[in-house]
């Protein structure tokens, strides 16, 4: 049996902590205090002693829907999130943050083809960090169709900006699912939910048989042959702060977010083509 790392067995203890569903007076001051230390905006969201748990505070869902375009050629936001780089695959590299690149063929990892990765071959990349106040569901940014899905067990290295700055080949080295679309307009991309620190789970809903930070120990590869899904739909969440990475064909986006603004889902990034 492989040895887990530390940050594994730290995010997956945490995990265990934030699960846990306390006598109703110590929740409340633990929700108050999390709510108070990390700036959460709950205006959108039930009370924060009305939550059972921290994790059920993480994973928390709307009071109402957001509204978002149903115009068929806008890409949304599918989570709330920092835009912490944005940009164009050169000779296969994109930006973890400026000044440090990383491989895509080597990020979306050994259990898709040659093929299957050059997809994105001088393609967009739009890196989605969400902070621990964020909203931690992610939604569908654009109707597709999902053709494979692969967890890749790894670390679980922070991914806040000074991580980012510091730790080479971050996103290879950590937990990811990354999960090959077919939007509707007939182009390819990846959406890539990356794990980090004090992440104990990546909920996929689509495919339940996904366990991450878990025991697997190789990647495990899920293929799909009718699996639509439509823009806005909820399909899982982090239990805690992380990434989401969009990889996608050339030509298929106009992005119109730049690196560091403040999106919220629902919100238009990108035009497809």
């Amino acid at each position: 049996m492989n040895k887990r790392h530390i940050t594994s067995l730290i995010s997956q203890n945490f995990g265990k902590f934030a699960s846990k569903e306390f006598p109703s007076w110590f929740q409340n001051i633990v929700n108050q205090a999390y709510v108070s230390l990390m700036g959460l905006d709950m205006s959108d969201f039930h009370k924060p002693n009305t939550y059972k748990s921290l994790n059920a505070l993480f994973t928390r869902n709307f009071r109402v829907k957001r509204v978002f375009s149903l115009d068929s050629e806008d890409f949304i936001s599918p989570c709330d999130s920092l835009i912490s780089e944005t940009g164009t695959i050169t000779n296969d590299y994109a930006l973890q943050i400026k000044g440090m690149s990383y491989k895509c063929a080597d990020f979306i990892g050994t259990e898709f083809s040659a093929q299957e990765k050059a997809i994105v071959e001088n393609g967009s990349f739009i890196n989605c960090y969400l902070a621990p106040k964020d909203y931690h569901r992610y939604h569908i940014p654009t109707n597709l169709k999902v053709l494979k899905a692969v967890h890749i067990p790894g670390k679980f290295y922070p991914v806040n900006m000074p991580s980012l700055k510091k730790r080479l080949n971050l996103f290879i080295e950590n937990e990811r699912v990354v999960i090959l679309c077919e939007a509707s307009n007939g182009k390819k991309f990846y959406i890539i939910l990356v794990s980090a620190l004090n992440v104990g789970v990546m909920q996929v809903n689509f495919e339940p048989l996904i366990q991450t930070n878990a025991i697997a120990s190789s990647p495990q590869t899920y293929e799909f042959k009718d699996l639509y899904l439509n823009k806005g739909d909820d399909f899982g969440c982090f239990e805690m702060g992380s990434t989401i990475i969009i990889l996608s064909e050339k030509g298929m986006l106009n992005v119109n977010v730049a690196s560091g603004d403040n999106v919220k889902f629902a919100q238009t990034i990108a035009k497809l083509n």
